[in-house]
């Protein structure tokens, strides 16, 4: 028997984060009232997102360079380097207006309950950052701005671990940030405020 092509339309929005059944069915019959190009670019568009956009070969961000565009502003501060869980979270500290450095992803935090160990993070390619890459300038501190929660704290507490042998200054943003609080979600005015009274680890 043949799948219902509805259902399974709404199968696969409803895989969206924060998207339920019943708003999967309200985005299905939306896309059914409109013209048969709306779908097909949306489709298309998804198909060449997932296709053409991959990490940055130095901070790990997304990207569909193999140098994101902040990798290769000359006008940003190689020296420091500002770790952060997810892509998401570097908007959200750019867009505080007052971290002028660079950037590295982890994608993700440790938590050994849900298997997610050291080896999945970028933990390797960040430590390989620390002598200087690429004709940049060895880096001499590291922001470590990993949510305010248990995984977050346990993930800078590893890496200041690893960090500090080498010789690099490890700060901790201060708690501008409210704990609990993911760092895409944090207001403008509290992201600068943490980063200005960042915290030696």
């Amino acid at each position: 028997m043949s799948v219902d092509p509805f259902r399974r339309a709404v199968a696969h929005l409803a895989r969206f984060p924060g998207v339920g059944e019943k708003t999967a069915t309200r985005y299905a019959y939306w896309l059914l009232r409109q013209p048969p190009e709306v779908a097909e670019g949306i489709a298309e568009a998804l198909t060449t997102l997932r296709r053409s956009v991959h990490e940055c070969a130095r901070c790990r961000d997304l990207s569909s360079d193999t140098i994101c565009r902040r990798c290769a502003d000359a006008r940003r501060d190689a020296a420091t380097l500002c770790v952060v869980e997810r892509p998401q979270d570097i908007n959200a500290l750019d867009g505080s207006g007052t971290y002028k450095g660079a950037f590295h992803v982890l994608h993700g935090a440790l938590s050994p309950l849900d298997g997610v160990g050291p080896a999945e993070l970028r933990i390797r390619e960040l430590l390989a950052r620390m002598g200087g890459t690429d004709g940049l300038p060895p880096v001499a501190e590291v922001i470590l701005a990993t949510d305010p929660d248990v995984e977050g704290d346990a993930t800078a507490l590893y890496l200041a671990k690893l960090l500090k042998p080498l010789g690099v200054r490890v700060t901790r943003l201060a708690h501008g940030v409210s704990v609990g609080t993911e760092i895409e979600f944090a207001d403008r005015v509290s992201l600068a405020r943490a980063l200005e009274g960042r915290r030696e680890m």
